[in-house]
């Protein structure tokens, strides 16, 4: 098992398939391809950002996208990127999208997680039950450039490290860090077999024994607590936290508008009926997405109770469902969460997904990028919304399966160097398994040119974002657009 040891426009008219390694090259080849992309769009080109004065309003393109949205949310969404310039940053992917669409690529290709900020990464469990830590979330992947990935977590990186007030020299290093990790990591992937990158995954209790030594007292009391704490996020500790009894059943908590309950939602006898009817039928072709062993599974467990659910930053405003069902009894629960899934905000820029359903790009994308995936991970598309009539395609995974992300406003900045060196190293992994690893290791190559170009690149796109945070809470305050705070 691995661990941790381990300049022309992006304007593609079609979109570039993942896995662009092409079998049949010799590795020598796959080097020299990588050796002149180099020679193509030099390293140092990926430090510039400088966007022209025909650059779209960021507030525009949210606005676009918040129109297919539940509109009686969007103001939460607005509201909670607000909060900060990293708040912002979180839900403000399609904007960098538009942004990196128009920055240097070298044109290899990877499965691209397309919102790859460092909050995007975090614990869960395996399959086998190991605490695992890798990237976590895929609503907008897509095959795409692997740089538009890598300056994603840098700039995220930039910006999260300013509002801790870190000073500048501490900030370069953490991104520094992430991507001398990220380019280290390739070129090891890229001297390895295809079956052991594939198996490559970051075993969490592994890698707290390989750095023991190199934490403080401290930082392993944190440590130690975090992995504790992951363990306990499980469907039996949602039951606990989101439900009471009522008329001697498990029903979810009311605490609109984040958590809206069947009952509530459509309060009359027929009308939640009909829900419950539709999320039935949305669960059973659901179960057909599965593998047969795990359809069989999830046939020992019966429908309790749903819920409306605000999740996230950037998903505000998305359908999303909490789905409670129960197994042989009360105490052997478990939490679906059945999240709607958009068109990827790199879509535009790289050309739509092969998938007809949004919900099987993310399922596809997630299995091909994560060491592990939820064994109830899958899609379905319904034909009729409940609030518009249209269909909408969703995709299904376990609400809670040991999913832990640490606290980054509480880092400091050598914890945030660990984290971003753990960040990098994954998105490599992620990378690695989908793309040409030796050609894109062989453009990176050896010295840290593409890492100080990056570093300096994350800078830049920090002061823009600052920039467009302050141009968000401006059109609050003059109206252009509603903003509920505190929710």
């Amino acid at each position: 098992m691995t661990v941790l040891t381990a300049s022309r426009p992006a304007r593609p008219q079609q979109q570039v398939p993942a896995g662009s390694a092409r079998p049949g090259l010799t590795p020598a080849e796959h080097a020299e391809r990588g050796r002149a992309a180099r020679a193509a769009v030099p390293r140092q080109s990926h430090a510039a950002f400088d966007p022209p004065a025909s650059r779209t309003d960021p507030i525009e393109l949210l606005e676009r996208q918040a129109a297919s949205r539940l509109q009686e949310l969007v103001p939460v969404r607005y509201g909670r990127m607000i909060e900060s310039p990293f708040a912002y940053y979180r839900g403000a992917a399609l904007p960098m999208a538009a942004d990196l669409a128009a920055t240097p690529v070298s044109g290899l290709t990877v499965q691209a997680c397309g919102d790859a900020h460092l909050s995007n990464f975090g614990a869960f469990g395996s399959p086998e039950r190991r605490l695992v830590f890798d990237i976590n979330d895929f609503d907008e992947t897509l095959p795409g450039p692997w740089e538009w990935d890598i300056k994603r977590l840098a700039a995220s990186l930039e910006v999260a490290a300013r509002e801790n007030g870190f000073p500048g020299k501490q900030r370069s290093q953490i991104v520094m860090t992430a991507v001398t990790r990220y380019r280290e990591a390739m070129r090891q992937f890229a001297g390895m077999a295809h079956l052991d990158v594939w198996y490559a995954r970051a075993d969490l209790d592994e890698l707290r024994a390989q750095l023991a030594a190199q934490l403080t007292a401290r930082q392993r009391k944190l440590v130690d607590k975090g992995m504790a704490t992951a363990r306990t996020r499980d469907s039996m500790q949602a039951l606990s936290k989101l439900t009471r009894m009522a008329d001697g059943q498990p029903r979810i908590i009311a605490d609109p508008p984040l958590v809206v309950p069947l009952a509530d939602l459509l309060p009359e006898q027929a009308s939640r009926t009909s829900i419950e009817a539709w999320l039935t039928r949305l669960l059973a072709g659901y179960k057909r997405t599965l593998v047969s062993d795990r359809q069989a599974l999830f046939d020992r467990f019966e429908f309790a109770d749903a819920a409306r659910k605000v999740v996230g930053v950037g998903s505000v405003g998305t359908r999303c469902w909490i789905v409670l069902m129960f197994g042989r009894d009360a105490s052997d629960p478990l939490f679906l969460q059945v999240k709607e899934a958009e068109q990827s905000v790199l879509a535009s820029f790289t050309g739509a997904s092969k998938h007809a359903n949004q919900g099987q790009r993310v399922v596809a994308g997630q299995r091909l990028m994560q060491a592990a995936s939820d064994i109830f991970l899958g899609w379905q598309r319904n034909k009729s919304g409940l609030d518009d009539g249209k269909p909408h395609d969703f995709y299904v995974r376990q609400l809670r399966d040991w999913k832990f992300s640490l606290d980054i406003a509480a880092m400091v900045p050598s914890g945030m160097r660990q984290y971003a060196a753990l960040c990098g190293w994954s998105l490599a992994r992620a990378h690695a398994r989908s793309g040409d690893r030796i050609a894109i290791a062989a453009y990176l190559g050896k010295a840290d040119i593409f890492d100080r170009a990056i570093t300096e690149f994350a800078a830049a796109y920090a002061s823009q974002n600052q920039i467009d945070y302050d141009r968000l809470v401006a059109a609050v305050r003059s109206g252009r657009v509603a903003a509920e705070r505190g929710v």
